[in-house]
């Protein structure tokens, strides 16, 4: 019975191929960019964690008072929170790092986290094969690890027989006691490019656990037992971070610590969470364009069959029938623009997760899987529904009396079908108006960012990170002949203008603070901490990424570990501790007042160098020579402190910076046979990076407002141009009774022009109502910026203009003796 009720709306659509063929070719953008979209979201947002219970996953940090939101926790904060809480089955600490990965194939870098034992068991993922390293492993500082599953495929090669076997890790021999199975990914970080390959134990180092202890640079993760509630470990952990406080060394007495448990899901995609949701929107609103466009189509189609409907009524047909007919039709439309939209958005994840920003979180778990299916197919059958219906009832309200007497005339139409034609055209033009305001503001926002003052020169900048292997480089002297010799070496290359290393690149995206006293500088009460981004560099640092020197000098080779404490302050900083005086002479110091170690004098200012996005503020930031750094923290040193054994190389060249690729590789090499250099790119590809989550958005959002206006515009013209058909015979007599044929054109555009100008005036207030997700993504710019309103509203009209002009001129040619003669 169903499939024979198929076969009436089939047959209809076979006769009008055009008409079906644009109808699905709308949907199934409409569909398809939705679906791509959903499974962004599925995958980043509403998919639980890839563990057996991530609804009892937490993590547990600090909040310092007077900080900058939550600063991690510390070593000691580890051990406390394992021992002294009851709320967690399993609890543990983890931080991620690098290793130098070798006695298997080339030397390379790879990204690797520390892990206490409680980590894993609260993940509770099993290892494809062997075991996890235990807490009392962990404890013996016994040297073992676990492989992530590519690691093993590539590296090792799937060998079988894995365990036990040894890999060197940072030119130290671990054990492999275990591997990881194929989605495994733990420490849950943005993007494609950070996940850990392998992990070891922590295996806390005697200064990280005393003179280290105010260092925030872990992070903990645990397992709720059950019927406990995050609230509850909330309350739990707070008591434990107030007797962690009363323990506190004399140099820390100050401080004031929060715990903060929330769930690791919300941790993991809160940074995500507006954008995934906002082209979300952007996507939903392409579909309403769609489904407008259909609905318009669908009632215009009707509108030429309204004889055959009356026909059909007045022989006694069920209006639920004529009524189930429609809806039919345009289910079948919808459901096969479906078909063809889930292709598309096959394709479109094939090819556009790659191009997705690194901001994201769970990029691999992006896929076309049931979820997503299941929606497309929902979305198809409720696009038909909603699409089918208005046309469907205006079909039904047709007179059979006035119908039937008009014989073969086309004759005039009802008003209530003008006005839902013009509601629906108004509609699109508004939401079409709404998504190009919001593309031109993006693209102004992203103009304002590009020109930002970045505070340093990026062009003809080579950049690469390294990691001195500590077997190999012990003890303090041995990498401080390193690093001078690889900067005496690159000096001496043809074309090498400035050369050296610092411990915080520009761009990094990396959040860094650190606590300083600046001498003079008196706090009011409601003041927080003094927080900077502090940064060790050695060489010519500053002058080969291009920081402007304000006042004083840049460092030299005479500051040295035996002559003056110096540091180089930025311009913020200054004004912040010494508003409207020189900073040169001035002194500061790492920590808090009452942490008595020596202090910097500062003899050089320089610009506010921006350390993450051009968008995001600068921060207070100080520079010191890293051979100065371990005097500078007095007695918090430690003789096993190593500083400047990593971080990144920085050469300012003539040339372009890609043709000193391989010879800053050969520099490293000459030195170090086995050190390999990771992430070797030019400066400015690296703020590229930093840029990227910008330009994603305005390229993305762009492109849906370009769909939108075209699919209005196709809209318009579809409509418009079955509309002038209808009107045919009204156009003829207006013809014959002396009107020109200039009146007729002016006769549609005028029609046109109405839509257009209401749905422009919705659309404006859309652009109001929306101003505050707007201004959430803009940087520079308000949302009302007059110049991106106008040209949005001026674009919509020429679009509209374009679309009314090949029907306009159809009727105005309209062939007079012809058409009356059909009539």
């Amino acid at each position: 019975m169903f499939l024979h009720e198929l076969r009436i709306p089939l047959r209809h659509l076979l006769k009008s191929p055009g008409f079906t063929i644009a109808a699905v070719l709308m949907l199934a953008l409409g569909i398809g960019a939705t679906t791509a979209i959903f499974s962004v979201v599925e995958g980043v947002l509403l998919r639980p964690l890839p563990f057996p219970h991530p609804e009892r996953l937490v993590a547990l940090s600090d909040i310092l008072q007077g900080g900058d939101g939550e600063a991690g926790v510390t070593a000691p904060d580890i051990r406390a929170y394992t021992r002294d809480t009851h709320s967690f089955e399993a609890l543990g600490g983890y931080q991620p790092v690098g290793y130098e990965l070798s006695g298997i194939g080339e030397p390379a870098e790879v990204n690797a986290a520390r892990m206490s034992g409680g980590v894993f068991t609260a993940l509770g993922v099993a290892p494809l094969m062997g075991r996890f390293f235990r807490q009392q492993e962990d404890d013996r500082y016994e040297q073992l690890t676990v492989v992530s599953y590519p690691l093993w495929r590539s590296r090792l090669h799937g060998d079988a027989h894995v365990l036990g076997t040894k890999i060197l890790l940072d030119r130290k021999p671990y054990i492999v006691i275990g591997v990881m199975p194929r989605d495994f990914e733990f420490p849950l970080v943005p993007g494609h490019m950070n996940n850990s390959e392998l992990w070891v134990p922590m295996s806390f180092t005697e200064q990280e656990l005393t003179t280290g202890a105010a260092s925030w640079n872990f992070a903990m993760v645990g397992g709720l037992k059950a019927g406990i509630t995050v609230a509850q470990a909330q309350s739990d952990a707070e008591r434990v971070a107030r007797e962690t406080m009363r323990s506190y060394p004399p140099f820390m007495s100050s401080l004031r610590i929060q715990a903060v448990v929330r769930t690791l899901h919300e941790q993991t995609v809160e940074q995500a969470r507006q954008l995934v949701r906002t082209l979300f929107l952007a996507t939903m609103v392409v579909l309403l364009i769609a489904c407008a466009n259909l609905a318009g189509l669908l009632l215009v189609r009707g509108l030429r069959r309204r004889r055959q409907i009356a026909l059909q009524i007045a022989l006694g047909a069920p209006a639920g029938t004529l009524l189930r007919e429609a809806v039919l039709e345009s289910l079948l439309l919808s459901f096969t623009g479906g078909v063809f939209g889930v292709g598309l958005a096959a394709i479109a994840l094939r090819v556009g997760v790659s191009l997705l920003p690194e901001t994201l979180p769970r990029i691999q778990e992006i896929r076309l899987d049931g979820q997503v299916v299941l929606f497309a197919i929902v979305l198809s059958v409720l696009t038909g529904i909603v699409c089918g219906l208005a046309p469907a009832f205006a079909a039904l309200r047709t007179s059979v009396n006035e119908t039937l007497n008009e014989g073969g005339r086309t004759g005039t139409v009802s008003g209530g079908h003008v006005w839902l034609r013009s509601a629906l055209l108004a509609s699109e033009i508004a939401i079409a108006l709404l998504l190009l305001a919001a593309s031109g503001l993006l693209l102004r926002s992203f103009e304002k960012m590009l020109a930002v003052d970045l505070g340093f020169r990026p062009d003809h900048v080579l950049t690469a990170s390294y990691s001195l292997p500590q077997k190999q480089y012990a003890t303090q002297p041995a990498v401080d002949e390193f690093n001078h010799e690889l900067i005496r070496r690159l000096r001496q290359l043809p074309g090498v203008k400035f050369a050296g290393l610092t411990s915080f690149l520009p761009a990094s995206g990396g959040n860094s603070n650190t606590v300083f006293d600046a001498e003079g500088y008196v706090a009011s009460k409601s003041a927080g901490m003094n927080l900077a981004t502090q940064v060790t560099v050695e060489g010519d640092y500053l002058q080969a990424i291009g920081v402007p020197l304000l006042s004083g000098r840049y460092f030299t080779s005479a500051d040295t570990a035996d002559t003056q404490l110096v540091a180089i302050v930025n311009h913020k900083l200054a004004e912040h501790c010494w508003p409207g005086s020189d900073p040169v002479g001035k002194r500061l110091r790492l920590g808090l007042q009452e942490t008595k170690i020596p202090w910097l004098t500062v003899v050089g200012e320089v610009a506010d160098v921006k350390e993450a996005s051009p968008d995001v503020p600068s921060k207070q930031q100080y520079y010191q020579p890293v051979e100065q750094y371990a005097k500078s923290i007095g007695p918090f040193a430690s003789p096993t402190d190593l500083n400047g054994n990593g971080g990144s190389v920085v050469v300012r060249t003539a040339m372009e910076p890609e043709q000193m690729a391989n010879v800053l590789r050969a520099t490293a090499r000459s030195i170090d046979p086995q050190l390999p250099l990771a992430q070797v790119q030019s400066l400015e590809r690296a703020v590229s990076y930093s840029e990227a989550p910008r330009r994603f958005n305005t390229v993305v959002i762009s492109a849906f407002a370009m769909a939108a206006a075209l699919l209005a515009a196709l809209g318009m013209y579809s409509v418009i141009s079955f509309s002038a058909a209808l009107r045919a015979q009204e156009m003829a007599i207006r013809i014959a009774l002396g009107s020109q044929r200039a009146g007729i054109l002016r006769l549609v555009f005028a029609s046109a022009a109405k839509v257009t100008m209401l749905g422009c005036a919705i659309g404006l207030l859309g652009v109001a109502a929306a101003s505050r997700l707007l201004g959430s993504f803009l940087f520079g710019v308000s949302p009302f910026d007059p110049l991106v309103l106008m040209l949005a509203a001026g674009f919509v009209l020429l679009l509209a203009g374009l679309a009314s002009l090949l029907p306009a001129r159809r009727a105005a040619s309209i062939d007079l003796i012809s058409v009356l003669r059909a009539e």
